[in-house]
């Protein structure tokens, strides 16, 4: 395994997609985050919390499951669903971001602008992603990446968050083709 982002550079890398973020919608009125469980959300909160601080106002965010519009639910294993919880504000006529900490495929995504649809319409959707590692198999395109890793379709990209594994950091596994 390669360390590829050591915990100064997420920190770094959140700093940056928060000020595009507040750049691109002129301000943090109209913002919502939802982060895709389970690193997702914990990255979401992050970016909140950097948001707030630069704003001096507090940000709607919340979580978005999105187990049961995944298209593989038949080739993976059952798993628990993990809760949803959309801000006060909601979504309707909001500048909602999604957030994850990987895109690969672009199918998680696929499936969190399913689950979105049933909550609620809102006025745009905007993706944050810590990596792009590529492969996308669906017309996805991040609109704040954190950081761009080109791999193997061989490899893992694995990323620990200090609130669910201890240490910040992503690592990529495997060697490539």
């Amino acid at each position: 395994m390669s360390l590829v982002l050591p915990a100064p550079d997420i920190s770094r890398a959140l700093t940056r997609i928060s000020h595009e973020i507040l750049e691109r919608n002129a301000g943090s009125s109209t913002i919502t985050l939802l982060g895709i469980p389970t690193r997702g959300a914990h990255l979401a909160k992050r970016i909140a919390e950097i948001i707030s601080n630069i704003e001096g106002a507090s940000i709607q965010v919340g979580t978005l499951d999105i187990t049961l519009h995944r298209d593989d639910l038949r080739m993976r294993p059952p798993r628990a669903l993990m809760p949803t919880t959309i801000p006060a504000l909601g979504v309707e006529d909001r500048n909602v971001i999604l957030v994850d900490d990987v895109l690969y495929s672009g199918r998680t995504i696929r499936a969190a602008l399913d689950a979105l649809g049933e909550i609620g319409r809102p006025k745009s959707v905007q993706l944050a992603i810590l990596v792009d590692r590529g492969h996308r198999e669906l017309p996805i395109r991040a609109d704040y990446v954190g950081k761009n890793i080109p791999t193997a379709s061989s490899q893992s990209v694995i990323v620990h968050l200090t609130e669910l594994d201890g240490v910040d950091e992503v690592l990529v596994e495997g060697s490539p083709e």
